[in-house]
């Protein structure tokens, strides 16, 4: 269903001030929120400030033409998608597939009828909307491809892409980038004895304990069952230690009431870094960290490490 008028911006371009009086005139039914050029320049120049949902555009005018302008707005990296009617004194066919060629939507002859550059421009707007409808879609579907459904958090692909950009920029600035693995200390015995349900409840706090104390230039999240990985910027070496601690001494400290049991659990963290100007591979970086975890782990959990020998 195409929302109200009111949301769909229409930009006239014409330079004749009675062609853009006239589909003024045609569009007041519509009630639609209208821009006015009056040449390609100043059409574009409107166009790049507001992104005006429909160009209505006449072909000839002073500077260059409505094609030109077509083509210059179809090159633009638009938000969302414009619909370009193209209005022309000329209606033999090669103008009409020119137009359509250099990137308009619909081609209408002056004199044209205003009941029916009126119900064009809905066909304009309802396609508008479809682009918007599939916009939303898309951008759901690439969140979705990136978030962990139970947690709410990124997922393995979401912190990759994020890491390796964020080494690339560690290496060229010449800050410090850390790698923490996470993971729940006998998670397996939850899950045993109380169920999947009291497990999902147990990973999802832990991730609310790690999304918590994590800055809005870092990022946490969930690489599978109990395993979460961390990627943490800008702290000195010998700050890294006392930032983990914090939110493993925190996550001790939450209690879950499971069959009129009060249970806790802890979690142990390995922790990997670097800083200098030749970044190692993100995952050279991870296996360091899961190295470090497994030392936390044999020496009993619940506790952090870290394993720095990589550093430079």
């Amino acid at each position: 269903m195409v929302k109200a008028a009111a949301n769909y911006q229409i930009l006239v371009v014409d330079d004749s001030a009675v062609s853009r009086k006239l589909v003024e005139h045609a569009l007041e039914a519509g009630d639609y929120s209208l821009l006015f050029g009056k040449s390609g320049q100043e059409a574009l120049d409107l166009f790049q400030r507001h992104t005006p949902s429909i160009v209505i555009t006449d072909w000839m005018m002073p500077d260059f033409s409505g094609l030109e302008l077509c083509q210059r707005i179809r090159a633009e990296d638009q938000r969302e998608y414009t619909y370009i009617i193209v209005l022309s004194a000329k209606s033999e066919k090669d103008h009409v597939v020119k137009g359509l060629a250099a990137g308009a939507d619909d081609y209408l002859t002056k004199p044209f009828d205003s009941s029916e550059l009126l119900a064009r421009v809905g066909v304009g707007c309802r396609t508008v909307e479809l682009h918007r409808e599939i916009d939303a879609k898309n951008r759901l579907l690439e969140e979705m491809a990136h978030t962990d459904s139970l947690t709410g958090l990124p997922n393995r692909r979401a912190i990759e892409d994020w890491a390796a950009r964020q080494l690339r920029g560690a290496a060229r600035h010449g800050f410090p980038l850390w790698v923490v693995q996470g993971d729940l200390d006998s998670f397996k015995n939850i899950n045993d004895t109380y169920g999947h349900d009291a497990g999902d409840a147990v990973l999802r706090r832990f991730s609310e304990i790690l999304k918590g104390n994590t800055r809005a230039s870092d990022i946490c999240g969930r690489m599978g069952g109990d395993e979460f990985l961390l990627v943490i910027t800008h702290v000195a070496c010998e700050y890294i230690e006392t930032t983990i601690n914090r939110m493993r001494e925190e996550w001790a400290g939450c209690e879950f009431e499971f069959g009129g049991s009060a249970v806790s659990i802890t979690a142990s963290f390995g922790i990997a870094g670097f800083c200098g100007r030749e970044a190692p591979a993100f995952q050279t970086l991870v296996q360091r960290a899961d190295k470090a975890l497994y030392c936390a782990k044999r020496a009993g959990g619940n506790q952090a490490v870290v394993e720095d020998d990589g550093n430079e």
